[in-house]
């Protein structure tokens, strides 16, 4: 791993960099600064929409645009994206099935001083409901850049999640490639399988790292897209260790672990334990605290590891 970046600094530069390859526009709800959309409309600044303090609005212009056969990326906050504009989304966006990309920022705990009313934590579980929409939420900036260019040669509704904390970069731009619907195994391993998503792909490599100390083989799949899930490789990877383990920066119901636990039930039958937020909102604080006080950390995943390899004896 190296140097850090926020996924959500990653996605303003690759809107940027990209505005010289694809013909597209971007929208932001009054936060351009935070999204870092600005850094967008700095270069572009016809091709840069502000619709203030007006998500639910902003949806429907961007499907406007979107109906019009341009491409148009609408940025705001995660809590007022998949929340306060859910109904938009759904029925403007979704339902048509139109092509917009949606850039969410700021969401989970580590948000951090924002506290509970930012700290969004039930947004995946909410767009995994939007029949037809593919949900992204990268590792790392590399990452985020990859899914950015993805997005827009997809057809169709995408969402996209992107975190204010920096953190490491865990891929070389020069080799990755990402591939949407395609989990990513970072590290091979036969006694449990990690599926971990957004900031929590990074701890689980640190909880690998951990688990070596006792003698356990953890494999390590990042899974970028959330929907549509990789079940495939879920399912080849839960029956070669016979024990899972998910982590994510969201509440365990409705995220990553519910939609491994789904595809598990139906073709792989598997002990899974989840590592998330536990139906509890947020708080405000520093986010190292915070990531500890709510289970999202290197030390709760490797101890979920251990619980499951023993349950297996």
């Amino acid at each position: 791993m190296a140097d850090k970046i926020a996924t959500r600094e990653a996605y303003g530069m690759a809107l940027a960099e990209l505005g010289d390859k694809y013909d597209f526009v971007v929208f932001d709800a009054d936060l351009a600064s935070a999204t870092k959309t600005g850094i967008f409309k700095k270069k572009f600044p016809d091709r840069h929409f502000d619709c203030g303090i007006a998500e639910g609005n902003m949806m429907s212009m961007a499907a406007g645009v979107a109906s019009t056969g341009r491409i148009p990326f609408v940025s705001t906050f995660a809590m007022f994206a998949a929340g306060r504009a859910f109904e938009p989304i759904r029925n403007s966006i979704g339902y048509p099935h139109l092509n917009v990309k949606i850039g969410a920022t700021h969401a989970g705990i580590s948000v951090g001083e924002d506290g509970a009313t930012h700290q969004c934590c039930e947004d995946l579980a909410t767009m995994r409901s939007i029949p037809g929409m593919t949900i992204i939420n990268p590792a790392d900036a590399i990452e985020t850049f990859a899914a950015v260019e993805a997005a827009i040669n997809f057809y169709g509704p995408v969402y996209m999640r992107f975190g204010r904390l920096a953190i490491p970069t865990i891929y070389d731009k020069a080799t990755y490639k990402f591939e949407i619907g395609k989990g990513v195994v970072l590290a091979d391993g036969k006694d449990c399988a990690i599926f971990a998503t957004g900031l929590l792909v990074g701890f689980a490599l640190e909880a690998r790292e951990l688990l070596k100390a006792d003698g356990i083989d953890a494999a390590v799949i990042n899974i970028h897209t959330v929907k549509p899930l990789d079940n495939e490789l879920v399912c080849s990877y839960a029956a070669k260790c016979g024990a899972v383990v998910t982590a994510e920066e969201h509440n365990i119901i409705g995220g990553l672990g519910s939609a491994v636990c789904e595809t598990l039930a139906e073709n792989c039958p598997t002990p899974v334990r989840r590592i998330g937020v536990r139906d509890v909102f947020g708080r405000s604080g520093k986010v190292p605290p915070l990531l500890e006080m709510y289970g999202l950390t290197a030390g709760h995943i490797a101890a979920a590891v251990r619980e499951s390899v023993a349950a297996k004896k």
